[in-house]
């Protein structure tokens, strides 16, 4: 059963593949960079699974943050994980204790898959959707690991290279763009953010935008998916 949802996953994973050992191993410079070794990079990245949260960790490890600064950053960044779970609840259900990994290995990129997934015929969908996570989880885990051995063996200057997490973002969202003929989600997103940046200040915005477009998209919810409906019959 796993074999054969391992195999029918790992084509709809190459492009988190691509992405995530060029972020993953942008991440291990930055850690090898300011002292931290490969085995700090393996377990951050088996345990922590969170790109833009071990960016950030970077940062906080470098300048000594205290613990409690690092808790409420890490929930201030990562509080649009919890939008993530909800709209997830269905797909989860009956997966048994498996539902425990996929809840902490729901990443940007492995949500943007889940969501869209197509089970291929005489796949378990429960089998097929543990596999993505794994497979994604396994490429941040690699790309991490190669980056920080480069990091060790080789000098480099790793100014600006924390972009490769804003470059990802940037290819996921024109793909689910093409991909979804409704364009209404990803312009309420846009728009509320950008709004909240306009009123807020850019470090109290995150979280008012994502309480506003949680609310937008529950009242919207009926509409959006009769559109995402009739465009899967429209494929079929």
């Amino acid at each position: 059963m796993y074999r054969r949802a391992f195999r029918a996953a790992f084509p709809a994973t190459v492009p988190v593949l691509m992405g995530y050992l060029s972020i993953g191993i942008a991440f291990g410079l930055m850690l090898e960079a300011i002292g931290y070794n490969v085995i700090w990079a393996f377990f951050m990245s088996l345990t922590i699974y969170a790109g833009s949260g071990q960016y950030m960790g970077v940062e906080l490890l470098s300048t000594g943050a205290a613990l409690g600064s690092v808790a409420v950053l890490t929930l201030i960044l990562n509080f649009r994980h919890l939008v993530y779970g909800l709209s997830m609840l269905e797909k989860f259900r009956g997966m048994g204790l498996r539902k425990l990994y996929m809840i902490f290995s729901l990443t940007d990129e492995t949500y943007a898959l889940l969501f869209s997934a197509r089970v291929p015929e005489r796949v378990d969908p429960h089998a097929y959707y543990f596999a993505i996570a794994v497979l994604d989880h396994g490429y941040w885990i690699l790309g991490s690991v190669i980056g920080s051995v480069a990091g060790a063996l080789i000098s480099f200057d790793t100014t600006g290279i924390d972009f490769a997490m804003t470059a990802l973002f940037i290819v996921i969202a024109v793909d689910q763009w093409k991909t979804y003929r409704s364009h209404l989600p990803a312009l309420l997103g846009c728009g509320i953010t950008v709004l909240s940046l306009v009123i807020l200040r850019p470090d109290a915005m995150l979280i008012p935008a994502l309480c506003v477009i949680i609310v937008a998209l529950l009242l919207l919810r009926a509409r959006l998916e009769g559109s995402r409906t009739e465009a899967e019959e429209e494929v079929v």
